[in-house]
C-alpha cells in the first residue's frame, strides 16, 4: 500500500521493482487480490497490464491499521503501545515530538481533538 500512496498507480511489476527485498510475483498479486478484495485497491486495464490505485485515503488506511495493531499486540490499550515505542532503543524522541505528544495527551483528556 505503501508504494501505491507514494506512486499513486502502479503495476505489479512496478510494486515489485520499488521493494526492498521483494517476495515471489505471485505473493505480490496475491496480496493485490486480496487488498482488492477488501476495497482497498481498484484496479484499471491498460491494455494488458492491470494499473492498481489505492481507494481508500492514506490517513484513513492509517488509523485502521494502528487500531488493528493496538487491539491485536496491545489489548486496545494506546498506552501500552505508546509506551512500547518510547522503551524501544529503535526510536529517538526528539524535543518536538515530545511536546506533541504533550499537546496531544492534554487535548485527549479535556475531550479535545482525536
Amino acid at each position: 500500500m505503501d508504494i501505491l500512496y507514494r506512486k499513486g498507480r502502479a503495476t505489479a511489476g512496478d510494486i515489485l521493482e520499488a521493494m526492498h527485498d521483494p517476495p515471489a510475483n505471485a505473493t505480490i498479486r496475491t496480496l493485490i487480490r486480496i487488498l482488492e478484495e477488501k476495497g482497498h485497491v481498484q484496479h484499471e486495464t491498460d491494455g494488458t497490464r492491470f494499473v492498481y490505485f489505492p481507494t481508500v485515503q492514506r490517513g484513513k488506511a492509517t488509523r485502521s491499521a494502528i487500531r488493528h495493531l493496538v487491539e491485536t499486540f496491545f489489548n486496545g490499550s494506546p498506552a501500552r503501545a505508546v509506551a512500547a515505542l518510547l522503551d524501544s532503543s529503535d526510536f529517538k524522541l526528539s524535543v518536538e515530538d515530545a511536546a506533541r505528544l504533550k499537546k496531544l495527551i492534554d487535548q485527549k483528556r479535556e475531550g479535545g481533538a482525536k
